[in-house]
């Protein structure tokens, strides 16, 4: 504790000027020593957590998931070249000492697409990168897309569409235009490639109509989706297929992804709903179903988890508490900032990669560590 001597008195017992003064400047020395010391630990004992999700080629990516296999591994050269990458579960015992090396990264990867075995595990070894994938225990083997790839894929390829479609959602009744994008041509698609949800203006009626329809999707549990998804699979006239592209993992996938030292399952929740939109028994059986079938699956314990979305509205205190009691040792947020000593371990912040060359990436990373 930082000693503060008695201010000087007058002979009435009050802090003469002088005093008072002094006392100001030593109040004021020993602020600025405390948030000195808040900004070396916070600018110079720090890493980061990368979230990546899917590594492919794709002709569209509007929620901004994907990051192509030739960039991915620019990505990781970057980080061997630079930087320390490290497991999760290191930077939580770095966290737990206070002493993150230097240049720390985690990568991570959430809801389990089947190409972070057939094309992103390839790199991680090349590499010798370790990585967490976080993975969506219900979406294992599922010939269902995620409910933001289905839209893309209704809305957002080549095709015609009737011009108005109607949805009853939560009670609510809604209606579109399609309008002059009825027709869907490869040029479209092609002209609006670099679209995504990020953009505040939307360039026709189809990015229009996935934006709002995502919006209202979002927060509904997982059959209340699905059943707005068939009545557009109804409307549309599509099958009902999952594309190469974007299908989840199998269970026997997941068993190859996991072989070897160099990549940890982690859990996110059996559904991947917005954990704050339900009760915390409905909380507690997503999270503790996720982590018992993914356990089921792999034959060891799964100690990791990811908050689906993640955002600091998306999950609570309470929330953050079931995590904990239910045997987790870490887990991570979406939230954007760097890992410093101060960091909650069962909060960690994780920052979104793009679709970046090796170049770009490298300036982005050296802003978030160097900054």
């Amino acid at each position: 504790m930082l000693y503060l001597p008695t201010p000087l008195l007058t002979k009435e017992g009050r802090q003469d000027g002088k005093g008072r003064g002094n006392l100001m400047r030593i109040r004021g020395l020993w602020r600025l020593k405390r948030a000195g010391r808040w900004v070396r630990n916070r600018f110079v004992h720090k890493g980061v957590i990368l979230v990546y999700h899917s590594v492919v080629e794709c002709p569209t990516d509007p929620p901004l998931l994907r990051v192509t296999p030739r960039h991915f591994a620019e990505h990781l050269e970057v980080l061997t070249r630079s930087y320390q990458p490290m497991r999760l579960n290191q930077l939580g015992e770095a966290l737990h000492s206070g002493s993150i090396p230097p240049g720390a990264v985690v990568l991570t990867f959430d809801d389990g697409y089947a190409d972070n075995l057939h094309h992103a595990k390839p790199l991680l070894e090349r590499f010798d990168v370790p990585a967490t994938v976080f993975v969506t225990a219900g979406c294992l083997g599922r010939m269902r897309e995620f409910c933001w790839d289905e839209l893309d894929r209704l809305l957002l390829q080549p095709g015609i569409l009737p011009a108005t479609l109607r949805l009853n959602i939560n009670g609510s009744n809604y209606q579109w235009e399609l309008s002059e994008a009825v027709q869907y041509s490869e040029e479209d698609v092609g002209r609006f490639r670099g679209w995504s949800v990020l953009e505040k203006n939307d360039p026709g009626p189809r990015q229009r109509l996935y934006r709002a329809l995502w919006k209202l999707l979002r927060p509904l549990r997982e059959g209340d989706q699905r059943q707005v998804l068939d009545d557009l699979l109804a409307w549309s006239g599509a099958e009902s297929i999952v594309r190469p592209t974007h299908r989840a993992l199998s269970p026997a996938e997941l068993l190859h992804l996991a072989e070897g030292e160099l990549i940890e399952v982690g859990a996110h929740t059996v559904t991947h709903p917005i954990l704050s939109q339900l009760s915390a028994t409905e909380q507690r059986v997503e999270i503790q179903r996720g982590k018992t079938h993914l356990e089921e699956i792999l034959g060891r314990p799964v100690t990791s988890f990811a908050y689906p979305f993640g955002g600091r509205s998306e999950y609570t205190a309470e929330t953050v508490a079931i995590v904990r009691d239910t045997g987790f040792s870490v887990a991570c947020s979406t939230v954007e900032d760097v890992v410093w000593r101060g960091s909650n371990g069962f909060q960690l912040p994780r920052i979104s990669v793009q679709d970046w060359d090796g170049e770009v990436f490298s300036r982005w990373l050296w802003g978030w560590l160097r900054g």
